[in-house]
């Protein structure tokens, strides 16, 4: 996640980093200035339809689409926002949890074994969950205290171990029943936010809705200079792709945004916060 300072201007306005839609989008923009300028001059030096009343209001058709295509591009900014914003709630949560049980593990008073267990376990689960979301193998600290297995959902086998802890202690009756069910109620809340997290990264935008939209994107801007260049002249060469930069811009952006887990430039902070998990629930149990 790229960390700034939103007040200063310059930098966003004359800065080009490597999240940019720039940096992606300028061989297709100079390919469609290149196709614009070729309508241009086959219009202006050899078809003269400008002459014809009806083709010359053929631009008349891209004002209108202009609305619909500018309000598909709003939902589907929207959409990948709400996704976005979503994971870092459930992150967010994530943290809350880790510290308050964190603090209830630190009020029983446990023995240091045990406490040592869980200031493993519970970071443990953030990485876990980390690699897990971005399909990896590696889930944080090494240590033997929770045995994993790599070919099956690691998230899930660190809170079976830590569940599995809770209730040994309340069988050896170091905890009561009630603060078992209270302890327990807490890893529950770990499961419930791994799925919560599942559900963003494998349920992407509809194919058929993501499909047509670059569809109706691609053909609206090749067919822009077709229609402006009897208004525009050779204008249409920086105009149209500028257009082009706008509108697949905020198509780039969605995308990128819509899984919110991974490395990208726009995704959010997960390293930062595992790690602060880690940093947090090691200053309480210790």
């Amino acid at each position: 996640m790229i960390h700034y300072n939103p007040k200063d201007w310059i930098t966003f306005i004359f800065h080009f980093d490597k999240a940019d839609t720039f940096r992606k989008l300028w061989p297709l923009m100079i390919s469609v200035a290149i196709f614009s300028g070729a309508i241009a001059y086959l219009e202006l030096n050899y078809l003269k339809l400008s002459e014809s009343s009806y083709v010359k209001n053929i631009g008349m058709m891209h004002s209108l689409l202009g609305f619909v295509i500018s309000m598909l591009l709003v939902f589907r900014t929207n959409t990948s926002y709400d996704r976005w914003w979503e994971g870092r709630r459930l992150l967010g949560a994530l943290t809350n949890i880790s510290r308050n049980f964190a603090i209830k593990i630190k009020a029983l008073r446990m023995s240091k074994e045990d406490t040592e267990f869980f200031d493993y376990a519970i970071p443990k689960y953030a990485f876990a969950l980390k690699e897990h979301l971005r399909e990896k193998q590696y889930f944080g600290k090494n240590s033997l205290l929770i045995e994993v297995d790599g070919g099956k959902h690691i998230p899930n086998q660190v809170a079976t171990s830590i569940s599995s802890r809770i209730f040994d202690l309340q069988a050896a009756g170091k905890i009561s029943q009630e603060q078992l069910i209270i302890l327990n109620a807490d890893v529950h809340q770990f499961t419930d936010i791994c799925g919560g997290c599942e559900r963003i990264k494998r349920t992407p935008i509809p194919y058929s809705y993501s499909a047509f939209i670059k569809k109706f994107l691609f053909i609206y801007v090749i067919t822009l200079p077709f229609g402006w260049v009897f208004s525009l002249g050779y204008f249409v060469i920086p105009i149209v792709p500028f257009i082009l930069y706008v509108l697949a811009s905020l198509e780039l952006i969605a995308e990128e945004i819509e899984d919110p887990f991974g490395l990208d430039a726009n995704d959010l902070p997960v390293d930062e916060i595992c790690n602060n998990i880690e940093k947090h629930v090691g200053e309480i149990l210790n």
